[in-house]
């Protein structure tokens, strides 16, 4: 068994009112946040399983129970790493071009994400904050040539040696690739929120897939994601 029981958020079950019972609202978040899907593939492959379900309810499942996932594996997850690499990448929001903030550190964890309209001094600011609540601050933060990271870690990390040279981000860079291919079938999103959302969830998804929370930890790895949702649902 995991030697980590996620955190009850609330009393009351999030589930109480759903038509559908968790384990097919779970299946279906799940397999959203894992896979290139669509919601109306989601649909699709639900009424395979005799599951009878509009698209619309599968978007009403990831957006409300995707940050309830993610809050309630937050007492299971590693402390990040001591070096961290952050970058932004670009999503098309209701036809704009919009940020993702996001930091890995030197293990491959996914440190955090922030979606943001700008590219500026205050989001950098935000993304910093969130970032620092995880607990351990690194010694070495690698970022690109922007110019509000070094104002911001002066302010926030000090004492941190900033690295910004040429191909020193490549890490974070390449890490992008992954939500890139999940964003692709969406074909740009509705709201800012929907990319808070599901940046998030993917980094659950792939912070799972790699060891860095202690659920699911008796689970070979090919069932490791599953059996954690399973997990995070009872908390909910």
């Amino acid at each position: 068994m995991s030697r980590c029981r996620p955190r009850p958020l609330v009393p009351v079950s999030e589930f109480t009112g759903f038509r559908f019972p968790p384990e097919v609202i779970v299946l279906g978040v799940r397999w959203y946040l894992r896979f290139a899907l669509s919601y109306r593939d989601v649909e699709e492959l639900l009424v395979e399983r005799g599951i009878a379900v509009d698209h619309v309810s599968v978007y009403r499942w990831v957006q409300r129970f995707t940050p309830l996932l993610v809050d309630a594996a937050r007492p299971c997850r590693h402390s990040p790493g001591d070096r961290w690499f952050t970058d932004e990448t670009y999503v098309k929001v209701a036809g704009r071009w919009m940020y993702l903030y996001r930091a890995i550190d030197q293990f491959g964890q996914v440190i955090d994400v922030l979606a943001s309209e700008r590219r500026d001094l205050a989001a950098a600011r935000r993304f910093f904050t969130r970032a620092l609540a995880h607990g351990r601050r690194p010694v070495e933060v690698t970022t690109d040539r922007a110019a509000a990271y070094p104002r911001v870690l002066d302010e926030q990390l000090p004492a941190a040696h900033h690295v910004d040279g040429r191909y020193a981000n490549n890490q974070v860079e390449a890490d992008h690739g992954g939500l890139k291919a999940r964003l692709r079938p969406m074909r740009g999103l509705k709201r800012l929120r929907s990319a808070q959302v599901i940046g998030s969830g993917h980094a659950l998804v792939q912070n799972i897939r790699r060891g860095h929370y202690e659920l699911a930890t008796h689970a070979e790895p090919r069932h490791r994601l599953a059996a954690a949702f399973t997990e995070l649902a009872l908390a909910l």
